[in-house]
């Protein structure tokens, strides 16, 4: 079975991590770390879980005419994904976030966006008949929102599934909102969308009613360690975490979008999709780093 193709438009970065004992309070400097650098970009990320889940992924990206770029490329074609629309920009830098993680997998994040931030309407106009030839596509919100609304309408027009996790949280306008087919916030994300503090399955399900009043068919909450909400038309679902030794959350919630993606791809339910997810999130959490810490699918069989 020839799984259906997936196209995923978003932000590649390359990650420079720091692992220490404890975060730095402002001012203060800690020594003892240790630095490793790594892929990452929301994007990216969720363009790697999806072709190492085994799904046909394209992705559409901007990086900067760098060794970051060029490195970017060769990894992303390196994990079978078709790299014809990774754009480069001549005078931006690529992407590079500055990660510290902490010894209990806490972490914080800087990101300077480089070239992601000019990912324009008119580089996708470019990819247009790769993205009308689709059959789902997947976004998220480090590159400009113009840009993620001209692909949400374009799509949404031909019929295309448009899947969004609205990360980094922001506000987003009813038409972005009515062009989705799937919308997947996270806690806080939710929070913003629909204005209910999110802390359990019961506050989720209320927020999540509220999101799909705007107009979007299906939502799922990623609650982390306590699982998912979904809400499909007029049925709720609740998926429970797989419980494991959590290392670095670096990477979940994309491996998680990435995997829901696949297993729509591959005709499954919403719910089978979100089961497939939360195996592969949970493995992704026990590894440390971003594109790292993915899974392959074979490995999912180690909760069966």
């Amino acid at each position: 079975m020839h799984s259906k193709k997936i196209i995923v438009v978003g932000s590649c970065n390359t990650d420079m991590v720091i692992k220490a004992d404890r975060l730095p309070v402002p001012g203060e400097t800690i020594l003892g770390g240790t630095f490793f650098m790594n892929p990452g970009g929301k994007g990216a990320n969720q363009a790697v879980a999806a072709a190492r889940m085994g799904g046909n992924v394209t992705l559409i990206s901007k990086t900067g005419n760098d060794v970051f770029g060029k490195q970017s490329v060769m990894l992303y074609n390196s994990e079978n994904i078709k790299t014809d629309y990774v754009f480069s920009d001549p005078k931006q830098p690529s992407g590079v976030a500055m990660i510290t993680v902490d010894s209990n997998g806490e972490n914080c994040i800087v990101v300077a966006s480089g070239a992601n931030s000019y990912l324009s309407p008119a580089d996708i106009q470019k990819a247009r008949k790769e993205i009308e030839s689709s059959d789902l596509v997947l976004m998220q919100l480090e590159i400009p929102i113009e840009t993620v609304e001209y692909v949400a309408e374009l799509a949404n027009k031909k019929g295309i599934r448009v899947i969004l996790n609205p990360a980094p949280a922001r506000a987003l306008s009813e038409n972005l909102l009515k062009n989705l087919y799937i919308i997947i916030p996270n806690k806080t994300e939710a929070e913003i969308l629909s204005g209910i503090k999110v802390t359990d399955v019961e506050s989720a399900r209320k927020a999540a009613a509220i999101i799909s009043a705007k107009g979007v068919n299906i939502v799922v909450i990623t609650l982390g360690s306590q699982g998912a909400v979904i809400k499909d038309g007029d049925d709720y679902h609740f998926i429970e975490a797989y419980k494991v030794n959590t290392v670095d959350t670096t990477a979940a919630g994309d491996t998680f979008c990435g995997s829901v993606c696949v297993g729509l791809s591959e005709d499954k339910s919403i719910l089978e999709s979100v089961q497939l997810a939360a195996k592969a999130a949970a493995l992704t959490v026990t590894r440390m780093g971003a594109q790292g810490s993915i899974p392959y699918r074979a490995e999912l069989a180690s909760f069966d």
